[in-house]
């Protein structure tokens, strides 16, 4: 079937269900023209309500990405980081409504930067920058932002996000660590301003943890420290020969 219907009829029950998803013009429009084959391994499914997995992470549902836009209210003139890139979809789908060069998204695994770039290109958003960064510390390089959206859960606003926010900017974050409420932040005191219901998302990653590194939960001075301590170790023929005729 046309991937144009297929993508009408995804958006048509987002917005027909009981409770409405996807609400706006913005992004009924836009995710009515960004294309979901590019993001996903399964191209048959690609527009089915549900997740799938690619490279470690989770590519969000039609829904769940839909209820992420609305929170995020993205206007087209507003510039907009997304932390947390994954496969990029989100990213493109804001970039068709205020256009790719006022899109910004970061990961903090490398793996998944180089996919999101690809797969952004193969949508026709190759304009999105897409950049290596510890999400914690957003991308000041391009700061003040209108809208921040922060695709993994933390127990608080990461205070360099709510800093690279513009003044009437907002925030928009899975808050907590076992439960999880999807709020909206805003710069002033970082406390939320509206809430969009519960979701369930991957904790934000630190640097050691990505799940494409040698070892998780590593800082790279502990990996230095394991490194030296196992060369300075002696195993097997290298240790110390011991008389036990001298021992007894």
């Amino acid at each position: 079937m046309d991937p144009t219907v297929l993508r009408d009829d995804m958006v048509d029950s987002l917005e027909h269900e009981a409770k409405a998803v996807v609400s706006s013009e913005h992004v009924s429009v836009a995710m009515r023209e960004v294309p979901r084959e590019p993001f996903v391994d399964d191209e048959s499914a690609a527009y089915a309500d549900r997740s799938f997995e690619r490279f470690g992470t989770r590519v969000l549902s039609p829904s769940a990405a839909g209820r992420l836009l609305e929170a995020l209210d993205v206007q087209p003139d507003h510039d907009v980081l997304v932390v947390g890139s994954g496969v990029g979809y989100t990213a493109a789908v804001i970039a068709e409504i205020v256009g790719e060069a006022s899109v910004h998204a970061i990961d903090i695994t490398r793996r998944l930067v180089y996919d999101a770039r690809s797969n952004l290109a193969s949508a026709g958003y190759p304009g999105v920058l897409v950049d290596c960064r510890d999400g914690a510390r957003g991308l000041p390089d391009y700061a003040p932002y209108d809208r921040i959206l922060l695709e993994a859960a933390a127990a608080n606003p990461p205070r360099a996000l709510l800093d690279q926010l513009a003044d009437e900017g907002r925030l928009v974050m899975p808050l907590g660590v076992g439960a999880q409420e999807l709020v909206a932040v805003d710069a002033d005191g970082g406390e939320p301003v509206a809430e969009f219901g519960t979701v369930a998302f991957q904790p934000m990653l630190v640097e050691g943890e990505q799940a494409d590194t040698i070892e998780r939960n590593r800082t790279r001075r502990e990996d230095r420290e394991h490194a030296r301590r196992a060369a300075e170790r002696r195993k097997g023929w290298e240790q110390t020969w011991i008389n036990w005729d001298d021992q007894l």
